[in-house]
């Protein structure tokens, strides 16, 4: 018997597990993927990232290790027809990486780990010797697509089916929090039968623990005399609501003595990709509601910063303005309280998880008023910006390490390995 569980334990921890991703960016969905990665490479296994598209200067640091092989197939596929059926192309991008794999590649593996896009795992399903699939599912992408149009209904229907019925092929499915648990409950009422586990997306600390060789980079950043630096970390997207950051700087500032406004700073800063119009679109949108705000003078907008920069940012911010509602998770929050910085973040969704209220940060309605309120109490309560930030590091310690989230994954693949 101790021989058997010796020689299943060496098979586990030799397990070979390839990860399949639509687009290795830079993104809570993406960061998530390389930790994964990162995580049951240090358990032992032999893995590989397979993608449709990956940019090596944008990108996270991780995927440049060699020892972290990313294969990139399909690129040379559209990604959208004449900036339409933007999820008809991702999918036959995922089916073409897939067919690419099992047919072509010679790749030998135990367990895909795919997310996203679940149409792949029927073309999984055809590898000669059956292989077991994990289905990471951050939210159902059905529910990410506005449906205004008749047309874009009858194009959706088909889709939508799909994305049910192949989900629900997956060995194992997993979920980011208990939030998007629920919803994928609702969602997929075809699957009511069918077990989710919580993963919650961890830190990998690394990057944080290491000294920001930009941080002194901030004082040429930012306007001389900033005493109070606000931080908007997220993807240029509309559904991140990003302009709630602004109207809320315009709140506070008027609820401020001249003295202590000319102190407060807010930093807008997020990925952003030229090849992606709405990232393109909405920088310009946003510029043009500080100017409308006359905010011009006290915002400053970067797109896709370093990790080091971002790290400087986090530990020089009084708070992060988290500011999109119903986030499956959202990764930024965990980041910031790691930081020791306090979150001010939507009452809805994921930071209900992961930010507790009153201890390391605030959670408010999607208003300028409630987020100007809060921001408030961080500018005249310095000793409470402190205790937040201090009670935020322990929080993310206790509830979403690393270690934690690799020793509860690799329990997943050797369950699946078996």
């Amino acid at each position: 018997m101790f021989l058997t569980v010796c020689q299943t334990q060496s098979a586990s921890q030799m397990a070979r597990v390839v990860f399949l991703h639509p687009d290795l960016g830079i993104g809570g969905a993406e960061r998530l993927v390389v930790d994964a990665a990162v995580a049951l490479k240090s358990q032992g296994c032999s893995v590989q990232i397979w993608t449709a598209h990956y940019d090596p200067t944008h990108c996270f640091s991780e995927t440049l290790d060699p020892e972290l092989p990313v294969v990139c197939v399909g690129d040379w596929l559209p990604t959208s027809v004449f900036g339409y059926l933007h999820a008809l192309c991702a999918y036959l991008r995922m089916i073409y990486v897939a067919l690419y794999l099992v047919f072509l590649s010679g790749v030998e593996y135990d367990v895909i780990f795919c997310d996203q896009v679940s149409v792949c795992i029927p073309v999984l399903r055809l590898s000669r010797h059956r292989k077991k699939v994990l289905f990471y599912c951050h939210f159902p992408d059905q529910l990410l697509t506005q449906r205004k149009s008749v047309l874009k209904k009858l194009y959706r229907a088909p889709i939508d089916w799909l994305e049910e019925r192949t989900t629900g092929m997956a060995d194992m499915i997993l979920v980011n929090s208990q939030f998007t648990a629920g919803i994928f409950r609702e969602t997929f009422l075809g699957l009511r039968g069918v077990q989710t586990d919580v993963l919650y997306p961890s830190l990998n600390t690394r990057t944080f623990d290491q000294p920001s060789t930009e941080a002194k980079g901030l004082e040429g950043l930012l306007p001389e005399g900033t005493s109070c630096l606000f931080l908007s970390l997220n993807r240029y997207e509309r559904k991140k609501n990003l302009g709630l950051a602004l109207e809320a700087l315009a709140s506070l500032r008027s609820s401020l003595s001249l003295g202590q406004r000319a102190g407060v700073h807010l930093v807008v800063a997020g990925g952003y990709d030229d090849r992606v119009t709405e990232n393109v679109q909405h920088y310009t949108e946003l510029k043009k509601l500080a100017a409308q705000l006359h905010l011009e003078d006290c915002v400053t907008f970067l797109r896709s910063p370093s990790d080091s920069l971002k790290v400087g940012l986090l530990r020089g911010s009084a708070a992060v303005l988290y500011t999109p509602s119903r986030e499956h998770f959202g990764i930024v929050p965990v980041e910031a309280m790691y930081c020791c910085c306090p979150v001010i973040a939507v009452n809805s969704g994921g930071p209900l998880e992961s930010v507790a209220d009153g201890e390391t940060g605030f959670l408010c309605e999607p208003t300028a008023e409630a987020f100007s309120k809060a921001m408030e109490r961080l500018v005249r309560e310095p000793q409470l910006r402190r205790d937040m930030g201090l009670a935020g590091r322990k929080r993310v310690r206790d509830k979403f390490s690393l270690q934690a989230f690799s020793d509860q994954l690799y329990g997943y693949i050797v369950r699946l390995s078996q």
